[in-house]
């Protein structure tokens, strides 16, 4: 569940620039209710959190800045609460974010790197919110998304403004980082060896205690781990669909209204002639004789290009007034005066002279009124259905502005009131596995989220055919489940947990005896439990790679393998707290790559990028270190209560 979280924050690298530039615009726009903030509980604007060379991250901004960046998580992991992401330290992650930018910038500031306005202009342009509809910069929805979102134009202009400084003082630690060839060889070197060894699993339950535990180690086991039990936050949504079936007494178009219809689209409906063609444009008048010479001597419009060095091209079904408005007049003329697999007279336009052959004319006859009768009658329902079903939709807004009740509404459409089952914000039903959401809820799951309880809403399911009129009846809050509700999940995970702590000191008494020389085999037949068999794994750190590279799950003990020293054993937790896997390596066998081989100017270009990173890693470090970070830590916990809900 917290695994994209997790990953949100893994790389140093990008964070500094994923948050260097634009961490509030960008993660300010991405949330839905950032105006809030600003009147977060007695702190706001007023405390600090941090203060970083002497500037300040307010407590507001922290706030705000967590908020965001859970709603980018919740764009992955929709049931992510923010007391789960509190648990799991974000609101630390966040804060170390906002004072390493900080930093950059004071540090830059002080050594006269600066992002003038005209350059946080051209930030501000190139941003795909802020353009309109003709794909260019709209000040205008860029001050309407600035006063939606609460955030006044000038605090995106200083973080803006810090970006842009800061990937001035990063981005050049880590340009033209380079390893030596000798080094590069030694690392390509690692990716042809060859490792062996032996893996043995203790599954944690072959070691749970035979006595069921009392309730009050379960409760008190449950006290210490509530943040292991969270639920997400789940809601009860009641609604109803509808689509054009509710529209009652939609009159049948009129002749008077056929007839005018068809009169105002005349043109449409008139005889009409198109015309492919293939042309060759020549420089002058003789130039186009001689090509037509040439073809009636038995050569071909494309040949006489060739030769010439130029090409023929073709053009897809003309109008004559379509050809004229892209050439001229004449040379439609011409073209439409042509048979079809004829040459049409040269003609000149602004582009010079054109040969042309026609190639295919596609002619349409007129058609009268009697003849468009059935398909005018036809567009005019479908335009009277969309117009009465746009005005019905306006009412049941209209309605629910007046404060008329959901029931209210359904009871006027006749349509039939629904009740779902208490649903996450994935879609998923609470304590299900399987169940989901109907298809008709799932479009408006985003909006019943957001909402408060029992404010009735409108919202398309499918374009222009069913829509839905809904609210929220209940909502559980995100928080760790009632005891009685899952005594058996803290309970088994009483027991995993204790089995796994026996089972840890199992497999440090088989590395033990490993070490004083006791094969992988022999140590785990002192336990005298009946234990999966030792694997034997062979690999070369090539496949290693390829399988990391297809994205394959590689096996924890196999990964260890490749990071211990040749005769040593060591103990690595499986998964879950499933058990203890003990990795026993007896030797490796050492790659050999030639002066000559490719994979060492590969080796080097990709350490470059990773020497860059540390290099860039190691200045941000410095930085701070510089400049000089003191968090506030009262501040920071009234923020980290705010957000809990006082938690």
């Amino acid at each position: 569940m917290l695994q994209f979280f997790r990953n949100f924050f893994s790389s140093r690298f990008g964070a500094f620039f994923a948050i260097a530039l634009l961490i509030l615009i960008a993660l300010a726009f991405a949330s839905g209710d950032v105006a809030n903030t600003g009147s977060f509980g007695g702190i706001a604007g007023g405390d600090r959190a941090a203060t970083v060379g002497g500037k300040r991250i307010d407590t507001s901004t922290l706030s705000q800045a967590a908020t965001s960046t859970l709603e980018r998580v919740k764009e992955n992991d929709p049931t992510m609460s923010m007391k789960a992401f509190l648990a799991n330290d974000g609101l630390d992650q966040v804060l170390d974010d906002l004072t390493d930018r900080m930093a950059i910038a004071v540090f830059g500031e002080e050594h006269g790197i600066v992002a003038g306005d005209r350059l946080v202009d051209s930030e501000i342009a190139q941003m795909p919110a802020f353009r309109g509809p003709d794909g260019k910069f709209s000040e205008e929805l860029f001050r309407q998304m600035m006063q939606q979102r609460g955030m006044g134009e000038q605090l995106v202009r200083e973080d803006l403004r810090q970006g842009l400084i800061a990937r001035q003082v990063m981005v050049p630690a880590s340009i033209g980082a380079a390893m030596p060839k000798s080094m590069a060889k030694r690392y390509a070197a690692l990716l042809t060896e060859k490792r062996s060894g032996e893996i043995a699993l203790l599954p944690a339950m072959l070691f749970a205690a035979k006595d069921k535990p009392t309730d009050d180690q379960v409760t008190k086991f449950y006290q210490a781990n509530q943040d292991d039990f969270i639920r997400p936050e789940r809601r009860i949504i009641r609604y109803a669909t509808f689509g054009e079936d509710i529209l009652q007494d939609i009159p049948e178009p009129t002749e008077a209204e056929i007839a005018f219809r068809y009169n105002a689209d005349k043109a449409n409906y008139a005889a009409s002639e198109k015309r492919r063609i293939t042309q060759l444009i020549v420089p002058t008048e003789a130039a186009a004789q001689a090509v037509v010479a040439e073809i009636a001597k038995g050569g071909s419009l494309e040949s006489s290009a060739k030769a010439k060095g130029l090409a023929a091209n073709s053009l897809e079904f003309f109008s004559r007034a379509e050809l004229a408005g892209q050439t001229s007049k004449s040379f439609a003329d011409a073209v439409f005066a042509a048979s079809s697999g004829s040459l049409a007279k040269p003609a000149s336009s602004g582009l010079g002279w054109h040969v042309a052959r026609v190639d295919e004319i596609r002619r349409k006859p007129g058609r009268s009124l009697d003849q468009v009768r059935e398909e005018l009658t036809g567009t005019i329902r479908e335009e009277k259905q969309r117009v009465a079903l746009t005005e019905q939709l306006e009412r049941i807004e209209d309605s629910f502005d007046d404060g008329e009740s959901l029931s209210d509404v359904a009871e006027t459409l006749g349509a039939e009131l629904k009740l779902s089952k208490p649903v996450t914000a994935d879609g998923q039903v609470y304590l299900s596995r399987t169940e989901t959401v109907p298809a008709q809820l799932r479009p408006v799951l985003d909006t019943a989220f957001t909402m408060e309880q029992e404010e009735p809403q409108l919202a398309e399911v499918e374009r222009g055919k069913t829509f839905a009129i809904f609210e929220v009846t209940e909502i559980a809050a995100s928080a760790a489940a009632p005891l009685d509700e899952i005594k058996d999940a803290v309970t088994a995970a009483y027991v995993l947990e204790n089995a796994s702590a026996q089972a840890k000191l199992s497999a440090r008494k088989v590395q033990q005896e490993v070490v004083g020389g006791k094969t992988l085999g022999q140590a785990l037949a002192t336990l005298k439990r009946r234990l999966p068999p030792v694997q034997k794994v062979t690999m070369s750190r090539s496949q290693l790679s390829e399988l990391q590279r297809q994205r394959q799950q590689v096996p924890p003990p196999v990964a260890l393998m490749f990071n211990m020293a040749a005769g040593t054993t060591k103990v690595q937790p499986a998964p879950n707290g499933q058990g203890w896997f003990i990795v026993s390596l007896r030797d490796i066998t050492p790659g050999k790559v030639a002066d000559d081989n490719p994979i060492i100017a590969t080796a080097q270009a990709e350490l470059g990028r990773v020497t860059g990173q540390e290099y860039t890693d190691a200045l941000g470090r410095a930085i701070r270190n510089q400049v000089g970070v003191e968090r506030n830590e009262d501040g920071i916990r009234t923020v980290r209560e705010q957000l809990g809900g006082g938690s």
